[in-house]
């Protein structure tokens, strides 16, 4: 079950799974099921940096919450899974798997946003989640090298 995991011990790989999984509904609840109103029409954006540059450039027209969010909310939130991935599954501990996993993976999700109307489709949110779990990855390859070196 756990062949291509970073760990042998079953029960390092059990707790990430649940930790994985508990980070999958949390995150399933902020994508798509917390306090949205259903928008009208479509929403979306295909400019990359385009929502990036518009925050940064007019952040003193956004509320303090709305700009945080949305700049490193977006970044934040998907540390994780830069660092479930690979302790899962070794093939995600090479950056160009995990990203392009990523992109995909978020793509996903923000075209379903915009098809179920709980969200808008932003470029520039693939962008800083992409960038987000990419720092997961880096934090925990850190880990994984020490992880490795303290065993032999």
């Amino acid at each position: 079950m756990f062949r291509k995991a970073y760990s042998k011990h079953l029960g390092f790989n059990v707790m990430v799974s649940i930790l994985a999984i508990l980070y999958g509904l949390i995150m399933f609840n902020l994508l798509f099921l917390r306090d949205r109103d259903f928008l009208d029409g479509y929403a979306y954006n295909f400019v990359p940096f385009d929502t990036i540059w518009r925050y940064i450039e007019h952040r003193d027209h956004f509320n303090f919450d709305i700009w945080f969010k949305n700049l490193f909310g977006n970044l934040i939130l998907f540390i994780p899974i830069g660092m479930f991935l690979p302790l899962l599954n070794r093939k995600f501990k090479r950056s160009f798997s995990m990203i392009v996993s990523c992109i995909f993976l978020i793509a996903i999700v923000e075209v379903s946003q915009m098809l179920f109307k709980v969200g808008s489709f932003d470029v520039d949110d693939i962008i800083l989640n992409t960038t987000g779990a990419w720092l997961g990855l880096l934090l925990i390859k850190r880990f994984m090298k020490r992880g490795r070196s303290s065993n032999e």
